[in-house]
């Protein structure tokens, strides 16, 4: 029988491996590539204004340095591709298909809820969704732009992105308890248990059961308290454990920024994702112990596995949707719904910077295509080192998860609020306002180390805002206000494209959507909000009344 130790090894092996095999496609894909390819495939197919007759492949631009002079003829290079009975910028039709796909995404995590909570059923669907993602993603390179069929490139699209989302809820809800299973925390709640408490606390004595299952013994002692030392002991246990949360999500980061780097040369990311999947279906546990923990508190034990059915779980799932969202739910968690507010608008924000800038890098400032490449380097790298040192900032200088998410946020506001100067510098100066595409190179080295944290510390974050044994619910609502949410970003960036002809205009938007978020983020109780997740129960009966 394997040890606590290894089993816990191979349990973060396995999600390691995952976090590993699919961020490749979320960095590389669908934050550069996917961008490009299909703005490329719709221009291939396009025609040029005003007169909507010749071709936009026809197009021959004369090489450029990126400075301003290049941009004044961008009224007569816009290109439009008819679909259906609409004429659409080319430049605006990836933000289209990027909005659809996230709609759909919403409906699948939505729907997967409860059966993502069922721990066998986790397992299958996380692989199910990347076997989706990762197989679509590979058909993309079958399909040339000068097809008659280039149209299913978008279907191929929607497919990859609604796979990786759906996956990513399943891999997310295994990190708080990878993080309450960590050595360090395990010591630190030794030591805690063996101080000993009269009153109840929700902290599991077993690791292995601990978000796994809700129901398990509550810590108790009848040895006598020394309530100073509990009480160190406590801080001492929730600070490590939101350490170990932002370390292993950071940690999951940087190695897919490291397989994006490896990979940003290549289409062989699609294969990457399908290949290393494979020790997370090894590696990761499917069983789950005899009490039954894919059951919440207050639902009954009467259904047992036999009479476990996927088309009421779905049902199910839609119905409790609906109940959290009431006004007496949203209460019980407040701080949780404050974060989830500012993370609608931080995910929608931070995603539609990065679409926007490769766009406008590639209509705007006209970077070839070996330039984006390299934008597509960079980013990822600086991304890993993001990854790594902040993390190592937060435990020297003793932040809190919540304190470092601020300072990320602020940073990544400076680049679309540096892009806006282009208005006043654009002429006047041969550099400044994200006029040359030198710019474009040092931005990604700047963004990619903000981002990069970014990601890993918001997940990171949210963990600790969960009522335990209801992960994989509460990160399909955490998704759903993620990519799910950000179809507004994209849609919004297009019309102002589409209506102003200048993609620039877009980053007054992103602007103000970003420093929306910052006082909601602010106004998080994290104290608070933990002790009302372990508190939290989901009464169905008073939501129906």
């Amino acid at each position: 029988m394997l040890s606590s130790t290894t089993q816990y090894k191979r349990k973060l092996h396995g999600w390691l491996s995952y976090a590993f095999a699919s961020e490749v496609f979320v960095i590389v894909s669908l934050t550069l590539f996917l961008p490009i390819c299909l703005e490329q495939f719709a221009r291939d197919n396009g025609y040029l204004l005003p007169d909507k007759t010749e071709p936009c492949s026809a197009l021959q631009r004369s090489p450029t340095n990126g400075t301003a002079s290049a941009v004044d003829n961008f009224e007569a290079s816009r290109c439009v591709v008819k679909i259906g009975w609409v004429w659409i910028d080319s430049a605006s039709f990836s933000l289209y298909i990027y909005s659809i796909s996230v709609a759909l995404q919403a409906i699948t995590v939505i729907s997967m809820g409860g059966i993502a909570d069922h721990p066998p059923h986790r397992k299958i669907l996380l692989l199910g969704f990347a076997c989706l993602g990762s197989v679509a993603a590979t058909l993309f390179l079958l399909l040339p732009s000068t097809s008659p069929i280039w149209y299913l490139s978008a279907l191929l699209a929607v497919f990859s992105n609604v796979g990786f989302g759906a996956s990513i809820v399943a891999m997310n809800s295994y990190i708080p308890s990878l993080a309450k299973e960590a050595p360090e925390v395990v010591k630190v709640l030794t030591e805690l248990q063996s101080v000993g408490d009269n009153s109840a606390t929700d902290i599991d004595s077993d690791p292995d059961s601990s978000t796994e299952n809700p129901a398990a013994p509550l810590l108790a002692s009848s040895a006598p308290v020394d309530i100073d030392k509990r009480r160190q002991l406590e801080a001492d246990y929730q600070a490590e454990l939101s350490r170990a949360t932002s370390r292993i999500s950071s940690l999951g980061i940087a190695l897919g920024y490291g397989a994006g780097y490896a990979f940003s040369y290549h289409w062989l990311e699609r294969n990457w994702w399908a290949v290393f999947t494979i020790p997370a279906a090894l590696w990761l546990p499917t069983s789950y112990a005899p009490s039954h923990p894919s059951h919440r508190r207050n639902e009954p034990l009467d259904a047992d596995d036999k009479d476990w059915n996927s088309r009421r779980e779905i049902i199910a799932a839609w119905v409790r949707l609906g109940n959290m969202l009431r006004w007496s739910e949203i209460k019980k968690l407040r701080n949780t719904f404050k974060y989830l507010a500012a993370w609608f608008l931080l995910s929608d924000g931070f995603t539609t910077i990065t679409s926007t800038a490769i766009l406008f890098g590639k209509t705007t400032l006209h970077m070839s295509p070996s330039a984006l490449i390299l934008i597509g380097v960079l980013t990822p790298t600086s991304g890993i080192l993001g990854s790594l040192v902040w993390p190592i900032l937060q435990r020297r200088f003793r932040w809190s998860n919540l304190k470092v998410l601020v300072v990320l946020v602020i940073m990544a506001s400076m680049i679309p609020a540096y892009g806006c100067l282009g208005f006043v510098i654009q002429g006047r100066a041969r550099f400044g306002g994200l006029t040359t595409q030198g710019e474009m190179f040092a931005l990604a080295v700047y963004f990619g180390s903000v981002y990069g944290a970014f990601q890993g510390y918001a997940r990171a974050f949210y963990a600790e805002l969960l009522p335990p044994g209801e992960e994989a619910r509460w990160y399909g609502l955490f998704s759903i206000t993620d990519k799910s949410s950000s179809f507004i970003g994209p849609l919004v960036v297009g019309i102002i494209s589409d209506v102003t002809g200048n993609i620039r205009y877009a980053f007054f938007f992103l602007v103000f959507m970003v420093w929306m978020a910052v006082p909601i983020l602010m106004s998080v109780d994290v104290d608070r909000g933990r002790r009302d997740a372990q508190e939290y129960e989901y009464n169905a009966s008073s939501s129906r009344a």
